[in-house]
């Protein structure tokens, strides 16, 4: 017989977690206890619960298994919305324990007891209250089939205190039957056949990639249908790096800060084959106008997208990973390379690239191209993140971690600490802004006391700089409310003598020639976060852009 907290124990080291984010509090102090002194995976402290469920969803996003993280219940477990909901919308699977006062309580407005189940329902794929203890052991193995299995997602296991300290059974299920089954829908062969067909007679056919590729590790599928296709590939932000950024197909991102070439092959195609991608607003601007004269086929695991924002000529549910292959097979060798090249001569005249001199984005990102080669590259939210998927390479040996769906800031600093303990032997930067990074710097302490080596790079440009930039460009320049350095003033706080402060390592950069060693010194440090300013000019924007309701055939491109 043991206890309720100490089954839950034995279900992460069962189901083989290697790190679990958690913060005590009263109604998990019993889970707590029952991991005092445990050594069969890591438990890692961060300072506030959005950095900790950040840095699970990093963890998870990076290595493609489920994050795992351990709060209390009230503030504890509501300071999780927000990550919850991030990884939800980007298919990121985890799941979050969170402590409830007893059963007997529930419902009477006990101290730090909220509804998690009916707070986390519309954002989780699943979430639920442990009502009983024989319960426990099946509802968290569950817990870890439904957050991977199909489209991934977030769990949410409430258990209340007296579930946790009940002694029962310390059996763990190895398999659980999940309703409505976990088989995943086979593609008809009739669908199979008609796309097929209007991909052979297509004349500019384009590959149109988010990413689902990524969360369905369909890279080499993806790969062989590219080769034999030769058909231009463009990505969403969430898309990119499932096809090299230097591979010969590859255009660049689409969107409403997509390049012109990406842009307008997908205006001119004929033919637009869509996977794992949920064709948002960001992707089409205005959707009443996006393809309206192409044939649009659209793959994906989850049939609730399919037609949600844009109606598809052909509708094919299921795995990318198993359904793409049988295209690939049944394609005819046709030879695309003209249209390729056409493509290719629009992204050469009109290339996304930054016309102001000096110090910009642009310029840095490309030196981390240079100098980071196996390493992961996580973004905050902004324009910090716009730049970053413009002008970062990624390939096989680099990965770019963004949250796409709800564009959470406060994201990158603490995803880059899960990034960074799943992958120990790749170097992981986080791009933020000097706004974003303000949301979650107290993790500072985290890889401090952890010794977990993150090079932060924060874009300083004095304020909120996507809402500045719109309101420069669409409102007049009134700039309410996202000035964050008056120009007479000093900036607050100082980051340099903030990361001092910490133990770790603060440079400010100021000029084109100190960016080459400030890599090469933060590279070498082992240990210990290293915190990069760079001062960027307030003006810098992220061009091209489509203006709010516009068509992608309106993106401006150059001021």
């Amino acid at each position: 017989m043991i206890s309720g907290a100490e089954l839950v124990v034995k279900a992460l080291v069962n189901e083989k977690v290697e790190v679990c984010f958690a913060y005590p509090g009263g109604q998990a102090i019993d889970l707590f206890d029952a991991l005092y002194q445990r050594e069969e995976f890591r438990v890692v402290l961060p300072r506030h619960e959005p950095g900790l469920i950040h840095a699970a969803d990093g963890y998870a996003r990076s290595t493609g298994k489920v994050g795992v993280c351990m709060v209390t219940s009230g503030p504890g477990a509501t300071n999780l919305i927000t990550g919850i909901a991030t990884a939800g919308y980007d298919s990121s699977p985890l799941v979050c324990i969170t402590g409830q006062v007893s059963t007997h309580l529930i419902g009477k407005d006990a101290f730090q007891e909220v509804d998690m189940v009916g707070i986390s329902r519309s954002i989780a794929k699943y979430a639920v209250t442990v009502k009983k203890r024989e319960e426990l052991g099946t509802i968290l193995k569950k817990a870890f089939v439904i957050a991977q299995s199909g489209k991934p997602g977030v769990v949410v296991v409430d258990i209340p205190k007296n579930v946790q300290q009940e002694l029962g059974s310390e059996e763990y299920p190895e398999t659980v039957t999940i309703r409505g089954g976990q088989k995943i829908q086979e593609i008809p062969t009739s669908e199979i056949k008609s796309v097929v067909g209007l991909l052979n007679n297509a004349k500019k056919p384009v590959l149109l990639v988010g990413g689902g590729v990524h969360r369905g590790k369909a890279h080499k599928e993806l790969m062989n249908f590219v080769e034999k296709s030769e058909i231009p590939v463009v990505t969403t932000i969430m898309g990119k790096g499932a096809l090299p950024s230097d591979h010969p197909s590859y255009i660049g991102n689409v969107g409403i800060h997509g390049s012109y070439a990406a842009n307008q092959a997908i205006i001119n195609s004929d033919v637009l084959f869509a996977l794992g991608t949920r064709l948002n607003d960001r992707v089409t601007g205005n959707p009443a106008n996006f393809c309206r004269s192409t044939k649009l086929i659209h793959l994906d695991i989850d049939p609730a997208i399919i037609d949600k924002n844009v109606d598809a000529s052909i509708r094919m549910v299921g795995n990318i990973k198993t359904g793409l292959p049988k295209i690939t097979g049944s394609l005819n060798v046709k030879d695309h390379n003209c249209w390729l090249q056409e493509v290719k001569k629009m992204d050469g005249s009109v290339p996304v690239h930054m016309k102001e001199k000096g110090l910009t984005p642009e310029i840095i990102i490309k030196k981390i191209n240079q100098h980071f080669t196996n390493a992961i590259v996580v973004t905050d939210v902004g324009q910090n993140q716009l730049w970053t998927t413009q002008f970062l390479e990624v390939t096989k040996d680099r990965q770019l971690l963004t949250s796409g769906g709800l564009g959470t800031m406060g994201f990158g600093f603490p995803a880059s600490i899960g990034a960074k303990l799943g992958n120990p032997g790749m170097d992981v930067l986080t791009i933020t802004g000097d706004g974003g990074f303000q949301m979650n710097l107290q993790e500072l302490a985290t890889t401090m006391l952890e010794k977990i080596p993150i090079i932060v790079c924060i874009f300083n440009n004095g304020c909120l700089g996507n809402v500045r930039q719109w309101q420069e460009m669409f409102y007049d320049k009134r700039y309410s409310y996202t000035i964050l350095k008056e120009e007479t003033s000093q900036y607050v706080p100082d980051f340099v003598a903030l990361a001092h402060s910490y133990g770790a390592e603060g440079h400010r950069i100021t000029r084109i020639e100190e960016i080459d060693e400030a890599f090469k010194q933060a590279k070498a440090v082992k240990e210990k976060t290293v915190v990069l300013e760079f001062m960027l000019e307030t003006e810098q924007k992220v061009l091209p852009i489509v203006a709010p309701g516009q068509s992608l055939k309106e993106m401006i491109i150059y001021e």
